[in-house]
């Protein structure tokens, strides 16, 4: 089922969360773990995170430096087929511009389709460690809203080969990213709110936000959203602060704000454990007030951490 039918047929918040596929060299046993721990929940959905390969730098016996390539989380789309199948619940892979061609975009939305999954997300993702900006690969996309339009042409069944017979088109629902505090890379608020009412126009099916500690903040962005025409569902993603060093890492990588009560209360906490007491305190005071404004959905960052998100739901649901 698409998401967005699911958020449309539903009179209340539903749940869902994210994951992250295992590392290469693992086996998916702590993802379905993590699954098992929720499903009793009945999750609507489950996103499932895409990494691009990375440029990492070698020492040789020699002493030479080699620079390789690689992916340190492959399989999305395989592991996102067998989550699907074994639990019965729909998945949304990450599909990103970075790291990959227009072609091989289409061959991955090809498989997706084939193996009955409809829903994506449509990220631009982040630039290789090495380089100061985002740069496309050769024949790849610049940013989210020419990969929106790639899957709204497959929607279509507008292929990249012009001349093709007989296409099919794929039913794809389609998510894109939110920025309620704006995106690190914009100049402004305002440029970053064209940016992603350009990818509702062009066909783009709903919203999820970046994590945000401030209710304020994301009621603040819908209303933003609206009056600029943007009248999609916006989901508001929550992150459960777990370790001590979030209070410094999550704003340094996200690009984002914790109010000042979070931040005064996870300094005092002496290890991580306290932190997620206090994280998890704070995602359930946040999800709470989420839920009684009857957002479409309650959307949690689990990253591989469960037991706290299922504290959450237990006590707001």
């Amino acid at each position: 089922m698409n998401v967005i039918d699911i958020i449309n047929n539903s009179d209340k918040t539903v749940f869902s969360f994210e994951l992250l596929p295992p590392l290469k060299g693992n086996d998916a046993g702590k993802i379905y773990r993590t699954i098992e721990s929720l499903v009793d929940f009945d999750p609507k959905y489950i996103n499932i995170t895409t990494h691009r390969d990375e440029m990492v730098f070698v020492e040789s016996a020699d002493g030479t430096i080699e620079k390789r390539t690689v992916r340190k989380r492959p399989g999305t789309v395989a592991i996102a087929a067998a989550i699907q199948h074994k639990y019965d619940i729909p998945v949304v892979p990450h599909i990103l511009c970075g790291g990959f061609s227009k072609s091989e975009t289409e061959h991955v939305l090809i498989d997706l389709n084939f193996m009955g999954i409809s829903n994506v997300l449509a990220l631009r993702g982040d630039g290789t460690k090495t380089d100061h900006v985002f740069r496309p690969n050769s024949d790849g996309h610049a940013n989210a809203n020419e990969l929106v339009e790639q899957v709204v042409n497959l929607r279509n069944g507008k292929y990249l080969e012009a001349d093709l017979k007989n296409s099919a088109p794929m039913d794809f629902c389609i998510g894109v990213a939110g920025y309620p505090e704006k995106h690190f890379e914009a100049p402004n608020f305002e440029t970053d709110l064209d940016y992603l009412k350009q990818k509702i126009d062009t066909g783009a099916d709903y919203i999820v936000t970046q994590m945000f500690f401030d209710n304020q903040v994301y009621y603040d962005f819908v209303d933003k959203c609206h009056a600029a025409g943007i009248n999609v569902p916006i989901i508001p993603g929550i992150k459960p602060i777990n370790l001590k060093n979030q209070l410094t890492v999550l704003p340094k990588l996200f690009s984002i704000n914790l109010p000042q009560e979070l931040a005064a209360e996870l300094a005092k906490c002496k290890d991580n454990d306290a932190a997620k007491v206090v994280g998890t305190e704070w995602a359930i005071h946040q999800s709470k007030d989420l839920v009684a404004h009857n957002v479409p959905s309650l959307h949690i960052y689990t990253y591989g951490v469960s037991d706290n998100t299922q504290k959450i739901i237990k006590t707001v649901f």
